[in-house]
């Protein structure tokens, strides 16, 4: 698969899967648009692939929209960006939940309608890759407000691919089980917990990041071309267990 003269837009880029892709994405040929929070690392990873740097903050989504309308138009749109907050059920604030659902589901919503009326106004169409979780259909202790995210994330891939596909754009959702990111290390930082989960994953490892790079690329690509409204785990077998 090669993405040369296309532009993919990748939010999180900063670290951990969204990074990866990123990286990848520019081995690919493509022309990178990354978003995330941290300058430093944006412009890290500017300096490492010279891709195009927008910083946003997504917790909040006035600033949400107000950037991306200032993005320029791309072909393809990974939705990766993500925060969670490990708690209790009990101990779960107003504030951490609208934190999370503001990153991990409404920036979804708002880059997407961005993304579509551009291209739209263009003539043009293109693709939108979600990123779910197998936590969207597993209820993981201390998950609770991420779990209801990643399963509104699962909701929100049909509805988007139902009204979307009329219009020429396929929508599809990357569903990974641990990944050895950042976040997941310090999600699955207890040793016992984390071997209890890799007990249930049939390849018997964690995943890499960019594992699920290369999943989204096949998700993007013409390869994909009937692929569409689809929560495609990539997860080692986790779901069969």
């Amino acid at each position: 698969m090669r993405f040369d003269d296309q532009t993919v837009t990748v939010t999180g880029a900063t670290k951990g899967i969204g990074r990866d892709t990123a990286k990848y994405f520019a081995g690919l040929g493509a022309r990178v648009i990354a978003t995330g929070r941290t300058k430093d690392e944006l412009e890290s990873l500017r300096d490492e692939i010279g891709c195009e740097i927008f910083r946003m903050d997504m917790t909040d989504p006035h600033e949400t929209r107000s950037v991306a309308e200032s993005m320029p138009v791309s072909d393809h749109l990974f939705n990766n960006a993500g925060m969670i907050v490990m708690q209790d059920f009990l101990d779960i604030t107003v504030e951490d939940y609208t934190n999370q659902m503001n990153v991990n589901v409404l920036a979804t919503i708002i880059m997407s309608q961005v993304f579509v009326r551009k291209l739209t106004a263009e003539g043009r169409t293109g693709t939108i890759v979600n990123m779910s979780s197998v936590s969207s259909t597993t209820g993981f202790l201390k998950h609770g407000t991420y779990c209801a995210s990643k399963g509104a994330i699962d909701s929100l891939t049909t509805v988007m691919a139902h009204e979307l596909g009329p219009l020429g754009f396929r929508v599809n959702a990357v569903n990974p089980a641990l990944t050895l990111t950042p976040l997941g290390i310090q999600a699955w930082s207890d040793e016992k917990k984390a071997a209890g989960l890799k007990a249930r994953i049939p390849m018997g490892r964690f995943l890499e990041p960019v594992e699920i790079s290369k999943a989204v690329a096949f998700l993007m690509s013409p390869e994909a071309s009937m692929v569409h409204g689809a929560m495609l785990p990539v997860d080692g077998g986790f779901l069969c267990t």
